[in-house]
């Protein structure tokens, strides 16, 4: 579709992150498979992931979360040249205060926002998941650093440490059932039990 290679482009032009291809591959199958009704998105950016999911479950909505008003704006054009308008509820402001006050339950919530936050945001994100409802997480890797034993510039290492502690949680927490895929930049799949 034009509009979303146009997007892809910019992103890429201008350095904000999008979810890489066989990331979004599996993000679509997942949708087309399991046809969340709600879906929570933490890190809007121009709108390209959260498109895809619903280009790809007609019957989702979509809450999605961005704290830069450019790409809030930038989002809101994507949706609005796409025809999803009718069918996103787009939020300017940091993702934590603004999940701390959701009330409403998801099927699906994709986390990809600030790396360093998925650990501060896990437990309040698994309260707004209804039962069966999944977590992805996108790059979890961060670029192989979570992953490698090398040592890690001081600027990233909180980034890393907090990775490597949501990891941990999400393996070791028995009211979910997770895996960490090699796609991407690394994707964690959680299903809350």
């Amino acid at each position: 579709m034009e509009i979303l290679e146009q997007i892809k482009k910019y992103a890429n032009k201008n350095h904000i992150p999008i979810i890489k291809d066989d990331g979004c591959d599996f993000l679509i199958n997942f949708c087309k498979k399991n046809k969340p009704i709600n879906i929570l998105e933490i890190g809007t950016a121009v709108g390209y992931s959260g498109a895809m999911m619903l280009l790809n479950s007609p019957q989702s909505t979509l809450t999605t979360i961005e704290i830069n008003i450019d790409n809030y704006n930038i989002a809101k054009k994507t949706y609005k040249n796409l025809n999803l308008s009718n069918r996103v509820n787009q939020i300017l402001g940091d993702a934590k205060e603004v999940i701390e006050k959701l009330n409403k339950k998801f099927d699906l919530i994709f986390l990809d926002g600030p790396k360093g936050q998925y650990i501060n945001y896990y437990q309040n994100l698994k309260t707004l998941l209804n039962k069966n409802g999944y977590i992805i997480a996108d790059n979890i890797y961060f670029h192989g650093l979570v992953k490698g034993p090398e040592f890690v510039k001081h600027k990233l290492r909180s980034m890393v440490v907090n990775l490597r502690k949501f990891i941990k949680t999400i393996q070791n927490d028995s009211d979910v059932d997770a895996k960490i895929l090699d796609k991407g930049d690394g994707i964690a799949v959680i299903r809350k039990k």
